[in-house]
């Protein structure tokens, strides 16, 4: 009777270490689950809820939120400028308007938590100093009028990363944090908006499969840091990928040597394609600091519909640029495409 009684323990006991897995596994897993929509393009599923789109973003958060896109529409500050200004409350109070401990006038306000970083309060935890009175800072428009029109001072801000126009405003301590937010912010505003995602937003799939494998095998990088000199055939190296690196492990996938070098890659797939309506998705784009192929100093893989993937620069992330010819800076700098000879088509 106690042999049974025992092993019935035994039993229990291990349906409830593995249900205890179960939920830890669940859990974790929520953690990482990557916000729908399409990579780098402001737009939200048909019919998305914006209160179910970003993990740990409630219906209270997206109020807020609401109010930062709204004052950026009446201000007529393009998408990418709301993206810029979501991505940093996320980050800075995780789109709650804080009060903080510090600072006894904030308390008195409305207000959806108490911080204790200096003096730093609202929705973007903005100091006195620059920024003005509590009260303005406290307010959710004001405060993003606040923070739109720094953004707006910033030369080339429309053509700059998330993260480096959001840091050139904040001057964080920590200028890297804002990446990770530029999805989750991007879908959000489109729910916000209503732009739904369609096929006309999306990427579009190469018309040979072996060359999809390659662009799948690029995408399943977003996210990974910008590292210099980072990335090889079997994926990041030193913590990330650069921009050519991107490229060698991608057409690693179907054996193609690509190599880990921009102005390499333009030598070593002429001839080049520089009209931009014949440029496939999988063919490699590149850019030029002088229109000339020495001045050469990046790399992106075509998406189709304006889009590509890359390694844009130190503090950034590898992600989707959601529409290079209406970028200034990328359309201005573009010198044409190569397009890599798969070695299983002859």
């Amino acid at each position: 009777m106690r042999a049974a009684a025992t092993s019935g323990a035994i039993a229990l006991g291990l349906v409830l270490f593995l249900g205890f897995l179960l939920i830890v596994a669940v859990a974790g897993s929520g953690a990482g689950r990557p916000t729908p929509g399409l990579p780098g393009v402001v737009c939200a599923p048909p019919g998305a809820d914006p209160a179910q789109l970003v993990e740990g973003i409630g219906p209270e958060q997206v109020s807020n939120a609401g109010l930062i896109v709204a004052t950026g529409v009446e201000m007529g500050v393009p998408q990418h400028g709301w993206v810029v200004a979501l991505a940093t409350a996320m980050q800075e109070s995780n789109l709650k308007n804080l009060a903080n401990s510090n600072v006894p006038e904030s308390l008195e306000l409305p207000n959806q938590g108490v911080g204790s970083d200096h003096d730093s309060v609202g929705l973007f935890q903005q100091r006195e100093a620059g920024w003005g009175d509590v009260a303005t800072r406290m307010d959710p428009r004001q405060s993003a009028r606040l923070f739109y029109d720094a953004l707006l001072q910033v030369p080339g801000w429309e053509s700059l990363p998330v993260t480096r126009a959001a840091q050139l405003v904040q001057v964080s301590a920590f200028p890297d944090a804002y990446a990770k937010w530029e999805q989750s912010a991007a879908t959000l505003a489109g729910a916000l908006e209503g732009v739904e995602c369609g096929p006309e937003t999306g990427p579009v799939p190469a018309a040979d499969p072996q060359i999809q494998r390659v662009v799948d095998r690029a995408m399943s990088q977003q996210g990974q840091p910008y590292v210099w000199g980072g990335g090889d055939a079997n994926g990041p190296t030193g913590g990330g990928f650069d921009c050519s690196g991107l490229m060698v492990y991608a057409f690693a996938e179907i054996g193609i040597g690509v190599p880990h070098q921009t102005q390499a890659i333009w030598n070593s797939f002429q001839p080049a394609i520089t009209d931009q309506a014949a440029i496939q998705p999988g063919d490699m784009v590149l850019f030029s600091s002088n229109g000339q192929p020495g001045g050469i100093h990046h790399v992106g893989l075509y998406l189709g519909n304006g889009q590509m993937l890359h390694a844009p620069e130190s503090g950034d992330v590898v992600k989707v640029e959601p529409d290079i010819w209406s970028n200034s800076y990328y359309a201005g700098e573009f010198i044409g495409a190569v397009r890599a000879t798969n070695p299983t088509a002859a």
